[in-house]
């Protein structure tokens, strides 16, 4: 374990921070685990989109989304954009969720770095299209970059060479994995996997090239070989000794990889194995660890994917099944996504729309910033290449914390008689005769179903709705002071405090409702009395006299905010609330409080 001395003296050894960029990066690793959406994970914690969303998706019913996996199950949860039938497709229990003494690991791992509670699975179904699209950027949606003859769109699990049916769910796939372009530009890449309760998630199995590649080429070798090198002690070996390669896949053994019924315990216990390698390892100042899953697996998640619309090329299809009509392809359910390491530390929040494709558009920055050419895939559609994050924006060049969190330990895993890890979830089948929770029907007000903790995250990227906002700069908050009686129209600027708690200082964002041509602009409301900014920054009850203000992402956890008119949103002398030519820049923190 490192000591705080031995940090200390890293930072001293460590020169030109401030000179620090994508390309002193040497190792992106990846690692996806299996079957958890967001909010059945991380809808309680602090300061994130979860159980006390502002936005809420209200149905026609006039209730929230709350009341109430593979395609088709998927299709249906989401009932066409109502979003209302989890229970009736998937089953009860999939409003089910965690607290953060439940799996307090993963809660652990948000406060140390940055969660983004805007990640999706690429796909609107379960595990292989999510992986394969994670490792190619396509499932061959008609009208995508696929030619006639690659097979057809891939939709649901099939392992077994052939099709479902005429050009459906195809194996093996004829279009070119990210990892064949960065072979041929000479990347140094690998995946990481074990022969022992491997569970066939490493989709570079299923693509022709791999299929018939050499057993000596450089394809077979570092992609789909079973070898010493290719293991996971091969990874713990190569993070221990600083030889990680510059683009590294993980796949986890079937008892670890969370898919039910498979415990986050044991999960937990293996994320931290991984995480511990790379923060002790000899290059974590120069290490990014991207930790997500496929797919939701059947839980439930109240946001709706923003998607394309309808018509596009590559993205909406006639559904095969002949179910839904024409139909989006994805993005999917909400799934968690943890960005780790020392320019992305400190319990942040990245809130820009990203699926798995966003990990291929960072995989090319960070090699084109290594000088490499030729990196970039032509498989991903035009949308979302234009639509889905890079995640550059999560990362804080300028600020980096090379001092390693503490985070909480896991039991080890159950074994077999021969020490093998089997997973808990064998003793507890073993051991009770009935291990589904029992659903509290009636039994629950709605502050104890809908629960979240109090507390905040400084935000990072992009804006979305779905936050309670508080913005600060120089000391100073804008803050709605009018009490429930005043008709003053006026906003002021209050002290900041340490845990962004003031209820006056709470503001909501209401996105336009064109949000292609709009990215990036909303009307905003106070939590106090929703009354809402006008372009002349006073407040009003009239929504319809809102003025529209632009939100513009600098860098390093900075915004603009700027009116109709191009003047900025500024503070000046005594915390006077001013329109200024001058830009201003803001951070923004999401809180969370009852109170």
């Amino acid at each position: 374990m490192m000591t705080l001395n031995s940090a200390i003296l890293m930072l001293i050894g460590f020169t030109g921070v401030n000179s620090l960029s994508l390309a002193d990066v040497k190792h992106v690793v990846m690692l996806m685990q299996e079957n958890r959406s967001f909010m059945h994970y991380l809808g309680a914690l602090k300061g994130v989109r979860g159980f006390a969303d502002p936005n809420v998706q209200i149905n026609p019913n006039g209730r929230p989304v709350w009341y109430h996996n593979e395609w088709l199950p998927t299709q249906v949860a989401f009932n066409g954009g109502l979003n209302d039938q989890w229970p009736a497709a998937s089953a009860p229990q999939a409003w089910g969720y965690y607290k953060r003494e439940d799996i307090p690991f993963h809660y652990a791992l948000a406060d140390a770095f940055t969660v983004a509670d805007h990640y999706h699975a690429s796909v609107q179904s379960n595990t292989d299209p999510n992986r394969w699209m994670w490792q190619s950027g396509s499932i061959n949606v008609p009208g995508g970059p696929q030619p006639l003859g690659a097979g057809g769109v891939v939709l649901d699990d099939n392992q077994t060479p052939g099709c479902e049916g005429t050009n459906l769910n195809c194996v093996p796939l004829y279009w070119p994995a990210t990892a064949e372009y960065y072979d041929a530009a000479g990347v140094d890449w690998r995946a990481y996997m074990d022969e022992y309760d491997y569970v066939t998630n490493n989709g570079l199995n299923y693509f022709a090239s791999f299929q018939n590649a050499a057993e000596n080429s450089s394809l077979y070798q570092r992609g789909i070989a079973f070898s010493e090198r290719n293991s996971l002690d091969g990874f713990f070996s190569d993070a221990a000794n600083g030889t990680l390669p510059e683009v590294s896949w993980i796949f986890p053994p079937g008892a670890l990889n969370e898919h039910p019924p498979h415990t986050p315990s044991d999960g937990a216990w293996f994320m931290k194995n991984i995480v511990d390698a790379v923060t002790h390892g000899p290059d974590w100042n120069t290490t990014i660890l991207l930790i997500c899953y496929d797919e939701g697996g059947g839980w439930g998640d109240p946001v709706y994917p923003y998607h394309a619309p309808e018509g596009t090329a590559g993205e909406w299809f006639e559904d095969p099944y002949g179910e839904f009509g024409e139909t989006f392809s994805g993005p999917g359910v909400r799934i968690p996504l943890f960005i780790i390491s020392p320019f992305t530390s400190g319990g942040r929040l990245f809130t820009e729309r990203a699926d798995h494709n966003s990990h291929i558009l960072f995989v090319e920055e960070y090699l084109t910033a290594k000088g490499y050419q030729n990196i970039t895939t032509a498989q991903m559609s035009d949308w979302r290449r234009d639509h889905m994050s890079n995640l550059l924006n999560a990362l804080d060049f300028d600020n980096p914390e090379y001092l390693i969190p503490e985070l909480p330990a896991s039991p080890h895993p159950y074994t077999d008689d021969e020490g093998l890890i089997v997973g808990t979830y064998v003793l507890c089948e073993a051991t009770y005769s009935d291990v589904d929770p029992t659903v509290p029907y009636g039994n629950q007000t709605l502050e104890e179903a809908l629960f979240f903790e109090d507390g905040f995250k400084q935000v990072y990227g992009a804006l979305n709705e779905g936050h309670f906002l508080v913005f600060e700069t120089n000391g100073y908050a804008i803050a709605n002071t009018a009490s429930d009686n005043s008709s003053s129209e006026s906003i002021t600027a209050t002290a900041a405090t340490a845990d962004h708690e003031d209820p006056s200082q709470r503001w909501i964002l209401h996105a336009i409702s064109d949000l292609d041509k709009d990215f990036g602009k909303f009307e905003i409301s106070s939590a106090v009395d929703g009354r809402y900014l006008t372009t002349n920054a006073t407040l009003t009850n009239d929504n319809s006299s809102a003025g529209i203000c632009d939100i513009s992402y600098v860098s390093n956890g900075l915004y603009t905010l700027q009116n109709a008119d191009g003047k900025y949103l500024s503070v000046a002398e005594a915390g006077r609330i001013e329109l200024s030519e001058a830009i201003q820049k803001w951070y923004v923190f999401s809180v969370t409080y009852h109170s």
